[in-house]
């Protein structure tokens, strides 16, 4: 009530002594008014930078932003189970069955693959019969399978083997004279066996001249077929079954022509929509709780992707409206760590994960529908947007000192640690391509490139070290001692030095972060702003109560778009 009489003697004063007072009053009153905007602007500054539970003291705001992640981690975490354990079905169901079609359409399979084939051959006679083999035993599958399968169309929509082999065009070869023409432009042959031609005499098309095989010019056999099959697994778990069609190929690769052809098996589930279901039971009305369940997943995620874009917005305008005051009043710029301080990374961070999960979860609701069959997609996005939530709440811990070294320690670090990896991953490209290069025809881990890649990071974690060093060939004393001399140069450089320093970088920053906890951080313009308010209030009470009423005034007023709620 003081306040208020002492601005109504202020107004009064102001209009009386106008016309007498001039350019001096004038001044007066604008000094007042950059006083106003200044204190305005400190305050809202300050509630801005605020922690959830300081605005709640503060103003009585309820942190709904913070209730809402709380109850978002639960929702998104309970719907990632749910989904994780119903893709552990379609998961097993097409392994079991590549392991169940191994089996059956290869011969003398012994349940292991021998390295990446399934299995080999050596002689002519192994290859006919390995052939005819899987022929006969798509033929008889609806006799010999235990599974739900059945005979599905090919690219063509017939129903039946494709089988087609790749041999040079022409050419003689006599190895004992050391004589070989060849024409190297490469044939395909293809026939395609249905099951009416299966049914008839088994010799007729053994005996057909499309399965003589000239092995000198021969490089693969290759037999493809499709079979269909439905998942009925699912009903245990209360979920409509799914329908699969498995696309089936059965290579025998003679390229190399080194007297052994690998076979290689390689199966393709492609879910799709079942054509007619009938299922008694509640399992369409728990379909239904789910899809509700996904649905409110999906608002509530829409709801946090609101309040943190509003959040970032209103932070670019307090920005703006400090930069321009700072720079009329100190005619200066604010430096860009200040500058940065105003756009919170964490909301960032979640916002992207609300995005993850709410395109997850309309695709989640699809599949469950059977509208769509994208498993993978979806996994994508539901497992990284509740990874990016679960380290969203890094963001509440840091609101205690004990928890907030971990998060100033990761940021002051990080800028060092990618220089520092930049540098380090120059040399370890560079073992890289010289372990492939000189290593790979003497080492199974120094094949290609990504295993050569995958050995040399155990090798820096310590993992596997013994055998890096006994599984190479000694077939060349050079390679070995090469070997030697690469592997001893790659552990001691990365292990004792590099890694050293890797840690040093970061053990660096935890010590400064726990001195500046001590003796205070750098104090930065944004900071020596806000704390400019303390010394301000002794010297002029009268005036800072003034200039809050003033304050309050204005922000009931035409100015309310400029009052920020973080």
């Amino acid at each position: 009530m003081a306040r208020g009489v002492e601005a109504l003697d202020l107004q009064v004063w102001s209009r009386a002594s106008g016309p007498s007072r001039g350019p001096q009053c004038r001044d007066a009153m604008a000094h007042l008014d950059s006083e106003v905007t200044e204190e305005c602007l400190r305050e809202d500054l300050k509630f801005y930078f605020m922690n959830p539970c300081e605005k709640f003291r503060a103003r009585q705001q309820i942190p709904w932003k913070m209730g809402l992640q709380i109850l978002k981690i639960v929702m998104v975490t309970t719907q990632l189970v749910r989904f994780g354990l119903s893709n552990q079905l379609v998961v097993a169901f097409k392994e079991e069955n590549t392991v169940a079609f191994k089996h059956l359409f290869l011969r003398g399979y012994s349940g292991v693959d021998e390295d990446e084939y399934s299995c080999s051959v050596y002689t002519q006679e192994d290859t006919y019969e390995s052939i005819f083999f899987a022929i006969s035993q798509f033929h008889q599958l609806r006799n010999l399978s235990l599974g739900t399968l059945g005979y599905g169309e090919n690219e063509d929509n017939r129903i039946g083997l494709k089988v087609c082999k790749q041999h040079y065009k022409k050419g003689t070869m006599f190895p004992s004279n050391e004589t070989l023409n060849i024409d190297s432009d490469i044939e395909i042959d293809c026939i395609h066996l249905d099951l009416q031609t299966l049914s008839k005499n088994p010799q007729d098309w053994k005996n057909s001249s499309f399965f003589r095989l000239a092995f000198y010019r021969l490089l693969q056999v290759e037999i493809s077929f499709h079979l269909k099959g439905i998942d009925l697994q699912t009903i245990h778990s209360r979920e409509l079954p799914d329908c699969y069609i498995f696309q089936n190929t059965i290579i025998f690769d003679n390229k190399a022509h080194s007297g052994k052809i690998k076979i290689y098996f390689d199966s393709d589930a492609n879910i799709e929509e079942c054509k007619d279901l009938n299922i008694s039971g509640s399992i369409q009305r728990n379909t239904q709780y789910v899809l509700v369940f996904d649905a409110f997943v999906i608002v509530i995620c829409l709801a946090s992707l609101i309040l943190c874009t509003r959040s970032i917005v209103l932070g670019l305008r307090l920005r703006k409206r400090f930069l321009n005051f700072f720079l009329e009043k100190y005619k200066r710029c604010v430096c860009n760590a200040d500058q940065w301080e105003f756009i919170n990374r964490w909301y960032i961070l979640v916002i992207i994960s609300d995005l993850m999960s709410i395109i997850g979860s309309i695709l989640k609701m699809e599949i469950k529908a059977k509208n769509l069959t994208n498993y993978d997609l979806c996994s994508i996005l539901l497992g990284t947007s509740t990874l990016f939530v679960w380290v969203g709440v890094i963001r509440y811990l840091g609101y205690f000192q004990a928890y907030n070294v971990l998060i100033l320690t990761m940021q002051a670090s990080l800028p060092k640690v990618l220089r520092f990896c930049a540098c380090a991953g120059m040399i370890y490209l560079g073992y890289t391509f010289c372990g492939w290069i000189v290593l790979g025809p003497y080492h199974d881990k120094f094949e290609n490139l990504n295993t050569v890649a995958e050995c040399l990071f155990s090798l820096v974690n310590g993992d596997d070290m013994y055998a890096t060093f006994a599984h190479i060939q000694q077939k060349s004393l050079l390679v070995w001692l090469f070997s030697r001399l690469y592997l001893y140069s790659f552990i001691s450089l990365f292990i004792y030095m590099i890694l050293s320093l890797f840690i040093a970088i970061i053990t660096d920053s935890y010590d400064t972060i726990k001195k500046y906890q001590q003796n205070g951080f750098p104090v930065t313009d944004l900071q020596e702003f806000l704390k400019e308010c303390g010394s301000k209030e002794k010297c002029q009470k009268e005036s800072s109560a003034f200039l809050s009423c003033i304050c309050c005034l204005r922000r009931n007023g035409s100015d309310d778009h400029l009052m920020l709620i973080n």
